[in-house]
């Protein structure tokens, strides 16, 4: 598969070329993750009651993310950093060091959270109803922790190292597996919710192998190799700027627990199914913002560690123009079809109309999401890990979180949705405003004495 060249060419070409397999992949991977939610709303008799227990798992899963995410966002960089330096030793000891890591967090989790299952999901909100199907789909999906830890931990070094196609390949082989298996195992093998966790299990093992496989190969610049414990390269530097995705993630997940509790205080099991709809819009519609800023990440950190600053602040530009576009279309799109997002995981008339109130508050601020989004990728591609930390904490532990408990008590279930778009205007425009302020003057400043040195 042919490399990108971050260092030459336009950035729009450098960011499109990477963000368009990226958004593709991205797109591949909600199918990936949603058509369970899709199939399993739709299981006759059990359906709306089924949805909301997997609901219940996702923060659990998103848990599992999160630690694959430590590794991905705190490596990939450093290793495109050093890429752009060209130094392939370091950056390939970074790889390596990545990858032990992600290996043996995924078996302890897979032990942990299999022993702890059943509680976890009570402390998360689980009714003896919904532990029926949430218990049984958890414990499968637990067995496909290592292999989905690997393939999308890992799946950002091969996008680093500038094969987008590749990476796109990761998600679509998991994802047209997952479509084919998911109806095979729900309905012709008559497994419902626990045919939709082996058809995902599965799909991970495939995702998993052809990474491994593809990262192997000898025709690429920098291959993965099994490395010693002993033998961590920089282990502490790919933890400490990883830290701030983790903490994204890690805090989605404590945000989920937050508004599945108060919505099963305050809603009941309904509610629960609501918010699992509400998500899995949400997660659908982020999918070209992920890819866009995810897609120029690499590009940033590569001329970043070239010293081309202009050619970073072109990237930006470019990352920031194309995400404000997309969302303020989206925000269009839920205010005047909203049940048409809806429908595509239930429709059901009782969680129809609840849904729809919710998709409004929740989507209110969405565009101010971007800010959030583009920061926070401009801290972490260029090093800036204590910024990139705190901007994680703030907008989900110190502003979503009280916010998702304290406003159902004035406003009921509607509190929770509430929180949300708060989060995204506060939240989005410190990021920001920081980043102007501190990095931006920085290479602007780099930028000009280089200039005024030629």
């Amino acid at each position: 598969m042919k490399q990108v060249d971050f260092a030459q060419g336009s950035i729009t070409k450098n960011i499109f070329q990477t963000a368009m397999p990226m958004l593709v992949a991205q797109i591949l991977n909600l199918l990936y993750n949603i058509v369970d939610r899709i199939y399993i709303g739709r299981i006759p008799n059990i359906g709306t009651l089924a949805l909301g227990s997997v609901g219940l798992c996702f923060p659990i899963i998103t848990i599992i993310m999160a630690f694959a995410n430590l590794y991905s966002s705190g490596g990939a960089p450093l290793f495109a950093i050093d890429r752009g330096k060209q130094d392939t030793n370091h950056a390939q000891k970074i790889m390596n060091t990545s990858f032990v890591m992600l290996v043996y967090t995924g078996i302890l989790l897979t032990v942990i959270l299999f022993i702890f299952a059943r509680p976890i999901l009570i402390a998360f909100g689980a009714s003896k109803q919904t532990l029926i199907y949430s218990l049984p789909y958890m414990r499968i999906y637990l067995i496909g922790t290592i292999a989905s830890m690997i393939s999308t931990g890992m799946n950002a070094f091969i996008n680093a190292e500038g094969y987008p196609k590749a990476g796109m390949m990761t998600v679509l082989i998991g994802a047209v597996a997952n479509i084919i298996l998911d109806p095979l195992f729900i309905f012709v093998f008559g497994l419902n919710v626990e045919g939709a966790a082996i058809a995902t299990v599965i799909s991970q093992i495939l995702s998993a192998l052809f990474v491994v496989r593809f990262l192997t190969r000898s025709n690429i610049e920098i291959t993965l190799h099994w490395i010693q414990p002993s033998a961590f390269y920089r282990a502490k530097d790919i933890l400490s700027l990883g830290l701030a995705g983790f903490i994204m993630q890690l805090t989605n997940g404590l945000v989920q627990i937050a508004c599945n509790h108060m919505l099963s205080l305050t809603g009941g099991d309904l509610y629960v199914s609501v918010m699992t709809i509400v998500s899995s819009v949400r997660q659908m519609l982020e999918i070209p913002i992920w890819a866009i800023t995810d897609g120029s990440s690499p590009i940033l950190s590569f001329n970043y560690g070239a010293k081309a600053y202009s050619r970073v602040k072109q990237a930006f530009w470019v990352m920031l123009g194309l995400t404000i576009v997309y969302a303020g279309l989206i925000w269009l799109l839920i205010e005047k079809i909203p049940l048409f997002f809806i429908s595509i995981f239930s429709n059901d008339p009782v969680l129809q109309a609840p849904s729809r109130q919710a998709l409004h508050l929740y989507f209110f601020a969405f565009i101010f999401m971007v800010f959030q989004y583009t920061g926070q990728t401009m801290f972490k591609s260029l090093n800036r890990k204590g910024f990139a930390i705190f901007f994680s904490l703030l907008r989900k532990v110190i502003i979503v979180i009280p916010l998702t408990i304290l406003l159902p008590h004035w406003l009921g279930a509607n509190g929770v949705f509430i929180a949300e778009p708060i989060s995204n205007v506060v939240g989005g425009l410190a990021c920001f405003i920081t980043m102007f302020c501190t990095l931006w003057k920085e290479l602007t400043y780099d930028d000009t004495h280089r200039g005024e040195s030629k």
